[in-house]
């Protein structure tokens, strides 16, 4: 059912604006990302060179809590954001507690102290639905600790479940 008192009818259409909230909605949710911020991430994106719609997916691929995700840090991203904001992850042998953090190609990203052996210990550091590595990530010894090798790209399989060019719509009004 969806969301409201009542659901919605299922013979009425949504809207060109009821798609492009949805699917800001869904991005927002996906990366666990809150509405000032997401707003903020836009308004950055589109003050960059190039496409926006991309430009937006590699700033919100490239924040520090999506990062220690995509290298097994934790099983969900509500965990890698946690231990981020525990003090668990070091960007280039400083410990960072900000989960918006833009990390940077070349920086390296590792688990601090006592959950590096916490980390390490676990059978594999990454979750099953992740198959391996995204390309702009390289893993480092044990699983606890990696390197961002180049410009981050959105997953295809992120891809496939996020239209960014609905979002941009959305706030380009």
């Amino acid at each position: 059912m969806r969301p409201g008192q009542h659901g919605q009818k299922s013979g009425q259409r949504l809207s060109d604006y009821g798609k492009q909230l949805r699917e800001k909605q869904k991005t927002r949710r996906i990366y666990g990302v809150l509405e000032r911020q997401f707003r903020k991430t836009y308004a950055e994106a589109a003050r960059s060179k190039g496409v926006t719609g991309e430009r937006l997916l590699q700033l919100l691929e490239t924040r520090l809590d999506n990062v220690a995700y995509r290298m097994g840090f934790g099983i969900s991203r509500s965990e890698a954001r946690q231990v981020v904001r525990h003090n668990g992850i070091l960007v280039n042998g400083k410990r960072v507690n900000i989960p918006s953090y833009q990390v940077r190609p070349g920086d390296v990203i590792e688990v601090a102290g006592r959950r590096r052996r916490s980390c390490a210990s676990r059978p594999p550091p990454r979750p099953p639905r992740i198959a391996r590595l995204p390309e702009w990530v390289r893993g480092g010894r044990k699983g606890a600790e990696g390197q961002v090798q180049g410009a981050a790209r959105a997953q295809p399989s992120c891809r496939r479940r996020m239209n960014e060019s609905l979002i941009i719509e959305l706030y380009s009004k």
